[in-house]
């Protein structure tokens, strides 16, 4: 039986990397992963003597299934082989499209290595954003229909759920996180409710911004950020974002 890891690495710094996702790196003999991926596992590892000879193969953005195609194939033939995504593997990850691809490789073994997603990366730098029930709902529309997106806004607004919206504005959809505001606020959310955002989780100068939903500045928000809008309990504090467990009450 060969072995294939898929590893979320986390927000893109090593001492937010698992344990487990350092180890299966270093088994694998080749790495693969979307171009910017591989080249943060370069720069983290850059010192690390057991990833010198280590092979490497990326794609850009839009070629995931040949990605895992590649990585599949790789085990098949033998090899030990790690996929790296950021964040978790299972979260907006490679994990479904491995395990989809998989069908076809049914030698190959495969083991799903959790990492930290965006909304416990984020969310820490921001207090407890995410105490209580949470949805995490990403904007982009480039694989899911705007239409599915806005039904699952609207259905976390009705269940009172704290939100961390992924993927909130982009080049190509600058007005997204607009129009998810104007939804939730359309299906009973409060302008005064709190939002946190976090920027360049992982990177050398992470930021946070706190504002109301009413107040979001949002040329501030891009593909690196992770916007958080609390449930109707949340409050400010500070600089920290609480939405409470309820021991109080």
């Amino acid at each position: 039986m060969t072995k294939l890891y898929v590893v979320g690495i986390g927000p893109g710094d090593k001492d937010s990397m698992t344990i487990a996702s350092v180890r299966a790196l270093t088994e694998a003999d080749l790495i693969c992963g979307y171009s910017t991926y591989i080249a943060i596992i370069k720069e983290m590892f850059a010192d690390d003597e057991f990833f010198v000879g280590k092979e490497y193969y990326e794609t850009p953005m839009t070629k995931e299934l040949d990605r895992c195609r590649h990585a599949l194939a790789a085990a098949d033939s033998g090899r030990t082989v790690a996929m790296v995504c950021s964040g978790d593997a299972g979260v907006y990850g490679m994990a479904s499209p491995v395990l989809e691809e998989a069908k076809e490789f049914p030698d190959v073994e495969i083991e799903i290595v959790p990492g930290v997603t965006a909304a416990l990366s984020g969310g820490a730098l921001l207090g407890a954003p995410l105490g209580h029930d949470f949805a995490i709902i990403s904007l982009s529309d480039r694989l899911t229909p705007w239409e599915i997106i806005e039904k699952r806004l609207k259905a976390a607004a009705a269940g009172d759920f704290c939100i961390a919206l992924y993927n909130p504005r982009s080049h190509g959809r600058p007005d997204a996180l607009e129009k998810a505001v104007e939804i939730l606020k359309g299906a009973g959310v409060s302008v005064d409710t709190p939002v946190g955002i976090a920027n360049a989780v992982g990177r050398e100068e992470p930021t946070i911004i706190l504002s109301c939903l009413d107040g979001i500045p949002y040329e501030e928000c891009g593909m690196v950020s992770t916007v958080f809008i609390g449930n109707s309990q949340t409050y400010l504090d500070g600089v920290q974002m609480i939405t409470p467990r309820g021991y109080k009450e």
